[in-house]
């Protein structure tokens, strides 16, 4: 099966529309938000603009993007170097963006042999002063044979000089660009599959899953399923176009003690809280595993009441304890099935969560706000006065910059120390619509220090 994917057509359409809106979230090569800008102004419709994109994204060649995509889209005219060699500058829009190019155009136009064009690829790009003195009057000599005067060779010359310099390796441009397409062409035509292979590379990464539930459920508008021991696995999984969160994706939680839950599931829902306690050895699961499943709500259809399961873990524990140590001994009990004689336990007596306490306390076991945002309750009011989303404002200010007012909960905070000593942080905040992070400079985060914390 590994080898299929390297049958997928190389011009599907719907991989270039992801590309070209930008949706590439997990992507391979393409996630940064100064690639999604070069994608945008792009627009690739084949893989030699993919390929093109990787040789130039790099300090130098950057400062091309921008006439490789006003060629590409009509917006400028593709400037002629010569008649002989401009059709190996086609694919990249009349720039020389690989060193292939560079030896290319040396065989094409003044005769080199492929030995000599690599050596004067070399020479150039390592800017050996005395081998590029000795090799112009070579390529001004070769070029003349094939007709092109000394003064055109010589500014063809200047060219090579130039882009030598930071020319890419194409096959080395090439092997990245294929790995990025088939992952976008995974993404755009398996949305669902794709994500949560992704988030099973990095189950451990709270931060890289907030940023990848967020583009699930917003970008892609795919449903993500909250952890459930009832329909989750320990990993990420797919049902019905839907992803089901993974258990072991909670913060302090392995996949040892969560497979053991699938195990002791099978194929019968538990039914009880008592239920589940008989049918999987808590004790290896582990009261940390069992707390933190419990605030992320994944006990909800055995017990709505969050806190009260929370309260009750260790009477839970001791009963899943005795049953098993039952079991595991050779004593038969006088009545029938191991450890149904043992009584069940009572559970605490107490009134679950007030609902922002509940999002809280699922916030500190899956590390971000899944069933709700704390800002949910104040949208009218937020509203009144002015304030916008994030998806507002990712709308606003595609007509151009906007001074707005904005509300979010925070996330985290890195303080750094600026070059005059002064104190800065970075802070990352979400609402209901999404990520983002902001930066707060000395004289704010003097003041606010403690609202931060």
């Amino acid at each position: 099966a590994e080898n299929q994917i390297n049958a997928i057509p190389l011009d599907d359409e719907k991989t270039y529309q992801l590309y070209a809106s930008a949706k590439t979230v997990a992507v391979f090569q393409v996630e940064s938000s100064g690639m999604m800008d070069a994608l945008r102004r792009m627009r690739p419709t084949c893989i030699e603009d993919i390929v093109a994109l990787e040789a130039l994204y790099r300090p130098g060649p950057m400062e091309n993007i921008p006439t490789y995509c006003e060629v590409k889209n009509g917006l400028r005219e593709r400037e002629s170097v010569h008649p002989l060699i401009d059709h190996i500058l086609e694919e990249t829009q009349g720039i020389i963006v690989y060193q292939e190019q560079v030896m290319q155009i040396a065989q094409v136009m003044a005769g080199y042999s492929l030995g000599g064009a690599d050596l004067l690829r070399r020479a150039m790009g390592k800017k050996i002063k005395e081998a590029m003195d000795a090799e112009r009057p070579k390529f001004e000599k070769g070029a003349s044979e094939n007709g092109v005067d000394k003064k055109k060779a010589s500014e063809v010359f200047d060219l090579l000089e130039k882009f030598a310099n930071y020319g890419f390796n194409k096959s080395h441009a090439a092997a990245y660009a294929v790995v990025s397409y088939q992952t976008a062409w995974l993404k755009a035509n398996h949305p669902v599959e794709f994500m949560a292979g992704i988030m099973n590379c990095d189950i451990h990464l709270t931060d890289k899953l907030s940023v990848y539930a967020e583009e699930v459920r917003r970008g892609l508008e795919i449903e993500i399923v909250p952890p459930c021991v009832n329909r989750s696995i320990e990993t990420f999984s797919v049902e019905d176009g839907k992803i089901v969160y993974a258990l072991a994706a909670l913060k302090n939680v392995g996949l040892e003690a969560m497979h053991l839950i699938v195990e002791g599931r099978g194929e019968q829902p538990f039914v009880t809280l008592y239920d589940f306690a008989r049918r999987v050895d808590l004790k290896h699961v582990g009261k940390r595993a069992l707390e933190m499943l419990a605030r992320a709500g994944a006990f909800d259809e055995l017990d709505r009441n969050r806190r009260r399961v929370l309260d009750s873990l260790d009477p839970l524990v001791a009963y899943s304890a005795a049953i098993h140590d039952q079991r595991n001994s050779d004593q038969v009990s006088l009545f029938g099935e191991a450890g149904d004689d043992l009584p069940e336990p009572r559970l605490s007596r107490v009134d679950d969560w007030l609902p922002a306490e509940r999002l809280r306390e699922e916030h500190a076991a899956i590390g971000f706000y899944l069933s709700g945002h704390p800002l949910d309750d104040y949208a009218g009011l937020l509203k009144r006065r002015g304030v916008k989303t994030l998806a507002e404002v990712a709308e606003l200010v595609k007509q151009g910059p906007a001074v707005v007012k904005m509300a979010g909960a925070v996330a985290g905070k890195q303080e750094r120390k600026s070059a005059r000593g002064n104190r800065f942080a970075f802070v990352q905040m979400s609402d209901p619509t999404g990520l983002y992070e902001m930066t707060v400079f000395s004289d704010t985060l003097e003041q606010a220090r403690d609202h931060l914390e």
